[in-house]
């Protein structure tokens, strides 16, 4: 049995634990009402430049169609991005959207395609580096803060690998953020892009318009910067799901800590009773032998 001594310093311990756990909590609660704020003003942007390139993918066909919008005709070989934070200490954030790599990329794997992946983040290239370090085609780091500079990084990067013919389909994988107790891990298509065909359309108000330049020229020209905001708004994402798994988790360890403060602190006391008792026996034995 630990001495009264050692129970003392560890009961210490984890107060000391507790108080680091609790302020970690106060900073993401902090900076999560900011990151939350960015991520929502992001998404009507990445929406609304969505519509336009849907709008004018419906006028564009055949051979004269941008190669970002139609591919290459093949899927055979794959870009996975995965877009992760640079820490930890929030749970499974990470491993969550990690883990849903892993399986599109064996899954890909296991069907004969040819995979590379980009990490965005330490924790996705330490979590990939394992089993796929030998596929990295590139190697980002998150930062701080999102910001536009590093996804036009990242970006360029993929258009470089695409328009060098060394992929057919591009991939990016990132936690949407929800709400502060819910962030679903997302995969979304780059290249080709995307176009939903349900979507809402533009609201022209009755007015009748024509595209100058054509739909062609327009779409070689935003369509690298339509991989450039979604990636961008994936990290504002991430970003926001982060701060909001981190201040849960660090909550839950703050109870914990509590919980075991009461637990050590219950034991300790009745190991003092027992010590005590067992000395008062001893001192009125002695007594009663005199």
């Amino acid at each position: 049995m630990a001495s009264l001594k050692d129970m003392r310093n560890r009961i210490g311990s984890v107060k000391a634990t507790q108080k680091i756990t609790k302020a970690m909590q106060m900073v993401a609660a902090a900076k999560l009402r900011r990151a939350q704020d960015a991520a929502q003003s992001a998404r009507p942007y990445a929406a609304r430049m969505a519509a336009v390139i849907a709008n004018l993918a419906a006028g564009v066909s055949g051979p004269g169609a941008p190669r970002l919008l139609a591919g290459t005709g093949s899927d055979r070989r794959h870009l996975i991005v995965v877009a992760t934070a640079d820490r930890g200490l929030a749970g499974g954030f990470n491993s969550s959207i990690a883990r849903a790599a892993r399986e599109r990329i064996a899954s890909l794997l296991s069907e004969g395609k040819e995979v590379r992946i980009i990490p965005v983040g330490r924790k996705a290239r330490d979590q990939l580096r394992r089993l796929y370090g030998d596929r990295f085609a590139a190697v980002f780091e998150a930062g701080g803060s999102p910001s536009l500079g590093r996804a036009e990084e990242v970006a360029g990067k993929v258009r470089e690998i695409f328009e060098a013919g060394e992929t057919d389909v591009v991939s990016l994988f990132y936690s949407r953020f929800r709400s502060v107790v819910s962030q679903t891990p997302t995969l979304r298509q780059l290249i080709p892009a995307e176009v939903e065909a349900g979507g809402a359309p533009l609201d022209l108000k009755g007015a009748s318009y024509e595209y100058e330049p054509d739909e062609e020229t327009i779409l070689e020209s935003l369509l690298p910067r339509n991989i450039t905001t979604q990636i961008f708004a994936a990290m504002l994402e991430n970003q926001a799901g982060f701060f909001a798994s981190q201040m849960t988790a660090m909550d839950n360890a703050t109870r914990n800590a509590g919980d075991m403060i009461a637990s050590l602190t219950l034991q300790y006391n009745r190991t003092r009773q027992a010590q005590i008792t067992k000395e008062l026996i001893e001192i009125i034995s002695g007594a009663e032998a005199l």
